[in-house]
């Protein structure tokens, strides 16, 4: 390398920020506008590019932010737990408010809540608990072992009128140490777990509270210290009439996974028609609906959640009241001649199943039934037929003839000189013909004028009395054929009509008014009468179904989550407080309900399940119509609203209401927890 070519200049160098400055002197119009273009493109592609990789490595999540107005009809009364099933307001906020031992999740299974671990021993009868030991009453104060001992036993105590105190009889409760406890059971029982899913009182707030004062501590039971997701804020009634107007929630900070909306208002309402009025006008984000020919009038701004549960709705029969549902036949051909499909579209609008079984299969997944009643007129018809029901006076009702033991009848062998009852009977049949006896004279004592009357009324039918005996002449003796034959003119056997008609009653309200009339007209076209009767629910309760004093009734009944049909259907559960509507008895089916109470062995309660399904039915003690599904609506603005596999009563839509939220916010991938 020389001299000379040691100090080249280089071929390329970067242009300094002077240089830089004075691009656009030198750039022609058209050069500029081309590099103002790339500029844009340049920038926008960089923009593009990095939100894209934000978008690619983030995700949305929920945030803490937002309300909601969740409406219902009715009013709270005992925000309770030992009170909350008599009333479905107070049964909604209880769900919210209270902690349990266990609790169900979105799949309808029994999970802990405050429970932290559990044993069972000595094959099902003894349950121990050991509790969380860092959940807080919404006062401050901490929940301990003996808040639940205290709730079990309030509920066991009579003076308290829980109406939970059936499921707690016989179990006995202790305390082990300040977080663990211990349940013993009479007899083993794989439902125990279901009860308790009990909400749990206070102890500190309660315990000196007498058991007429409870139901009356307004303070308490309108704004109770709970420990659930969220505590009661405010409580706003109308100054006038009392009516309490709304009730607002705020989140608890204390509660283990705190909730993401931080204040939820519950606002009440008269009737469905106006709750409806104010989700139209945006008033409310949430509400359900009873009354299913409504669902058509919601607003599109509202999604539809609806779920399945284990209660249905049936005709049970009473045969203690009328006598013709004694008759196993008339009550399969009642079955056969409902058309089930009908009433659920007509009357649910689609919103509900036909069920053929009180044991509901589908939902507890074991077979379904071997028998079955298809809707089949004809065949309704033919059973009706066997038993000799028919539509003699063509009214288009049927029903059925009788034949009685007739009042009297001669038994003994009369001649002259007998007397007595029979004589006198004797002289009366005899003196209804003058031709036969014109002396007509009634004696007790057979003469010869009764002589005479005899064989003038035998030789008058001589066909029947003389000729099969071989004579032309009357005897004026009173044999056997004769008797045969003054017993089929004087006394015949009386005849009795029996209608094939019954009464129904069932609560006023309009599904089941609506149900009952179908069920009528359903009924009537193969002859049967029904007589519908309608009557507010406490009238039910108290003057029907208390005294069973119904022909049949048309009611719904609900299973739980671990299925236990001994209080519907075993014959210790005829009276009240057994909840046997149909008065339904059989010895196998007994066997069966205390085998599937006594085991915790899955395949076994199933199996002892689907043999008590097909005896139930090859019975008919009802007929088995549908279960309605739970529909409740939410504002598209809520989110999180889990699916939930069935529920047990509509409270339950409030699992995990602590993982619903409005507002979200978008996190790299590698900050999220």
């Amino acid at each position: 390398m020389n001299h000379r070519e040691s100090h080249r200049k280089p071929l390329f160098a970067f242009p300094t920020l002077k240089q830089w400055g004075k691009l656009f002197n030198v750039l022609s119009k058209n050069e500029k506008r081309l590099l103002f273009l790339f500029a844009i493109l340049a920038i926008s592609s960089s923009t593009f590019l990095a939100h894209k990789f934000y978008i690619n490595h983030s995700s949305i999540v929920p945030t803490e932010g937002g309300f909601f107005i969740e409406g219902i009809v009715g009013q709270p009364a005992l925000i309770n737990p030992i009170y909350a099933p008599l009333n479905d307001v107070d049964r909604d906020l209880v769900e919210i408010l209270f902690p349990s031992l266990m609790k169900y999740n979105q799949e309808g299974k029994i999970v802990k809540d405050l429970a932290k671990d559990l044993e069972i021993k000595e094959n099902g009868k003894i349950y121990e608990f050991s509790i969380k030991d860092n959940v807080f009453w919404s006062d401050g104060e901490k929940v301990t072992v003996d808040d639940i001992i205290f709730t079990v036993k309030t509920v066991q105590n009579s003076d308290y009128r829980s109406p939970l105190r059936a499921e707690w009889l016989g179990i006995d409760v202790e305390k082990i140490s300040e977080y663990k406890l211990r349940f013993k059971l009479q007899k083993a029982s794989p439902v125990f777990l279901e009860a308790t899913t009990l909400k749990i009182l206070p102890k500190h707030i309660w315990q000196n509270i007498s058991p007429e004062k409870f139901p009356l501590d307004t303070l308490h039971n309108l704004q109770p210290v709970g420990s659930g997701p969220y505590k009661v804020e405010s409580i706003k009634k109308d100054p006038k009439t009392g009516f309490i107007e709304s009730i607002t929630l705020k989140k608890d900070e204390n509660y283990l996974t705190p909730s993401y909306i931080p204040e939820i208002q519950f606002k009440f309402f008269k009737t469905e028609k106006e709750l409806l009025q104010a989700a139209k006008r945006g008033e409310i984000d949430s509400f359900s609906l009873s009354n299913f020919e409504n669902i058509k009038e919601v607003p599109r701004i509202f999604s539809l959640h609806s779920y399945i549960s284990p209660r249905y709705f049936a005709v049970f029969f009473n045969p203690q009241k009328a006598k013709i549902l004694e008759d196993q036949n008339i009550r399969k051909a009642l079955n056969l001649a409902t058309d089930k499909e009908a009433i659920i579209e007509e009357v649910l609008s689609g919103y509900g199943k036909k069920i053929d079984s009180p044991l509901m299969p589908e939902i507890y997944e074991f077979a379904t039934p071997s028998v079955t009643y298809n809707f089949d007129l004809k065949k309704a018809i033919e059973l009706l037929e066997e038993t000799g029901f028919k539509d003699y006076d063509g009214d288009g009702f049927r029903e059925k003839h009788i034949k009685k033991e007739p009042a009297f009848q001669f038994k003994s062998t009369l001649k002259v000189g007998s007397e007595g009852t029979e004589v006198q009977e004797l002289q009366k049949c005899l003196a209804k013909d003058p031709e036969v006896y014109p002396e007509g004279k009634v004696t007790g004592y057979f003469g010869q004028k009764t002589k005479q009357a005899v064989i003038k009324f035998q030789e008058k039918y001589a066909s029947d009395i003389l000729e099969p005996l071989g004579l032309s002449s009357g005897t004026g003796r009173v044999g056997k054929s004769t008797r045969k034959k003054l017993n089929e003119i004087c006394f015949p056997p009386p005849e009795e009509t029996i209608p094939l008609t019954f009464s129904l009653v069932t609560v006023n309200q309009d599904q089941l008014i609506k149900v009952a009339q179908m069920l009528k007209e359903q009924w009537q076209k193969i002859g049967v009468n029904l007589e519908i009767k309608t009557v507010d629910l406490n009238t039910l309760e108290t003057d029907f179904i208390k005294p069973r004093n119904y022909q049949s009734i048309l009611f719904g009944e609900a299973l739980r989550s671990i299925p236990d049909p001994f209080p519907f259907w075993h014959s210790s559960q005829k009276k009240d407080p057994g909840l046997n509507l149909a008065i339904y008895e059989n010895k196998q089916a007994d066997i069966l309900l205390e085998k599937i109470r006594e085991t915790s062995d899955s395949n076994i309660q199933k199996e002892n399940l689907e043999k008590l399904q097909d005896i139930l039915l090859e019975d008919a003690p009802a007929v088995f119509l549908y279960s309605p599904d739970y529909v409740y609506f939410t504002n598209n603005k809520i989110k999180g609203v889990q699916k939930i596999k069935f529920i047990t009563d509509l409270s339950k839509r409030f699992l995990g209401i602590n993982n619903w939220y409005i507002t979200t916010k978008r996190v790299w991938n590698f900050l999220k927890k």
